[in-house]
């Protein structure tokens, strides 16, 4: 009897409560126009959000994974609003919810290298706002978003509320699917035609990087093709390795076809870098197998398949693979072009060993820091981008943050047994290593989706180590039936 009386007495609270909300709204609109019911409308929105996340902690991580893969869409369809921007609106309700559900979680799980290093790295950049080159405040706010504030937030999350080995196959499903469907609208873009949106974005300046040579550089709902390719490299290897793996037979066909389709996605981005992020993550994936024929042999298809881009004319006539081939010719003009951008870079950072400081360079270092020599140099790669705002201080710290996670994660990858859990990590680091070093030529490991994928695959090849005690325990559990 007194459950029943406290839910009518919940219930009048929120009746009324709706009432007196719909009176307020219905007198102030008149003041305030349309603007106020649709901000009481997205409040209303974002409450009932909060309180679905604090029902279920984990779809913080879901949301965020979703959000990171089609928010591009929103902003070429609807457009209209900083949707970029509700990334941080994600993460300020995850961990409002991990506050509110403080004694559901262990957080001595924080107490680990990446989140450590994670951590060093933002109070790096925090500090980089007084870099005495004195760049703008402004372009510094932007840019420690990307470089260093989301995966700060977001890898704690991960640890806190990543638990079980389904958590990691609900992650693999998500981006695997989330990046065929994007496959497959980079197809519909190039054969059917761009959505309103996407001839929007074109219309908008997108043709002068995107059609080269009446040719359509495809990029799906991303950012740009540049992200897309690097994006389709990453996800097919990764589904490429598990199609390798010890799974049902349907299951290999169906991730090996998913595979393809995403190469392919990669080939009409006319990225050319992304081929670096396919050949590292191979190359990464034959050495964690510790199977040395696979080694050998996989070395040998490798070095032959570069080999014919190289020193071949095959497959010339089709358009993707003409660009592609031209990765390997040092003779490139862009790739010259890079040279001659990282020459000046070398020669003006040589008596600024901490950089120019951040939002100095890309698109930031145009809108806000115009009166910089830095913003007028393209840096058309992560690793020079870092480089021009950190210095050579900053860079060195940074690649080394790299290098030790990846060889951290090597590590933890060696010694895992069970080999279906095995064969996820392996193409987990792998699709890390690859995006890694494909950043040495294009802005994408800072950058959505590639930039979630791969630190949430930070968080789940060193949380393997339990997801495999999980595994073993079920097993045991098992036979104790039988």
């Amino acid at each position: 009897m007194p459950e029943l009386n406290k839910t009518k007495k919940l219930n009048l609270i929120i009746f009324s409560s709706v009432i007196v909300i719909s009176l307020a709204v219905s007198l102030l609109i008149v003041d305030f126009g349309i603007l106020l019911p649709i901000g009481v409308i997205g409040l209303s929105i974002a409450i009932a959000l909060q309180i679905c996340l604090i029902k279920n902690v984990k779809f913080i991580i879901w949301l965020l994974v979703f959000y990171c893969f089609t928010f591009g869409i929103l902003g070429r369809e609807i457009g209209g609003a900083p949707w970029g921007t509700l990334q941080e609106a994600i993460l300020l309700m995850g961990w409002l919810t991990l506050i509110f559900t403080a004694d559901q979680h262990e957080w001595k799980n924080l107490n680990n290298d990446v989140t450590l290093l994670m951590t060093m790295w933002l109070i790096i950049s925090i500090l980089e706002v007084g870099n005495p080159a004195g760049a703008s405040v402004r372009g510094w706010l932007q840019e420690i978003r990307a470089a260093a504030l989301y995966p700060a937030l977001t890898i704690p999350i991960g640890f806190l509320v990543l638990k079980k080995n389904k958590d990691l196959n609900i992650f693999l499903y998500m981006i695997l699917g989330l990046s065929l469907l994007a496959s497959l609208n980079g197809i519909k873009q190039l054969y059917i035609g761009p959505s309103p949106g996407e001839q929007r974005f074109l219309d908008d300046g997108g043709a002068m990087t995107h059609i080269l040579f009446g040719k359509l550089r495809v990029f799906s709902f991303y950012s740009d093709a540049g992200q897309f390719g690097a994006s389709q490299a990453h996800l097919g290897l990764i589904a490429l390795i598990l199609a390798l793996g010890p799974f049902k037979t349907w299951k290999r066909i169906v991730l090996f076809v998913a595979s393809m389709l995403m190469i392919y996605g990669m080939l009409i981005s006319g990225t050319r870098g992304a081929l670096f992020a396919l050949v590292v993550g191979i190359f990464m994936a034959i050495m964690l197998s510790k199977n040395f024929k696979v080694v050998i042999i996989g070395g040998i298809v490798a070095f032959l398949f570069l080999g014919m881009l190289k020193y071949t004319a095959i497959g010339n006539g089709n358009y993707q693979i003409y660009r592609l081939r031209s990765a390997l010719d040092p003779k490139e003009a862009s790739l010259n072009v890079r040279l001659n951008s990282q020459r000046i870079l070398r020669e003006y950072l040589s008596s600024r060993p901490l950089g120019g400081g951040l939002g100095v360079i890309g698109v930031w270092g145009d809108a806000y820091n115009k009166d910089k020599f830095l913003s007028r140099i393209q840096p058309d790669s992560y690793w020079v981008k870092v480089w021009a705002m950190y210095g050579i201080v900053g860079f060195v710290i940074w690649f080394g943050i790299m290098m030790y996670i990846l060889g951290k994660c090597s590590g933890i990858v060696w010694q895992i047994e069970d080999p279906k859990l095995k064969v996820k990590m392996i193409a987990l680091t792998s699709g890390f290593a690859g995006i890694l070093f494909c950043s040495y030529g294009n802005e994408v490991i800072n950058t959505a989706p590639s930039s979630y994928v791969v630190y949430l695959s930070w968080v789940f090849v060193f949380l393997s180590p339990k997801f495999e005690e999980e595994l073993r325990q079920q097993r045991d559990k098992s036979l104790n039936l039988d």
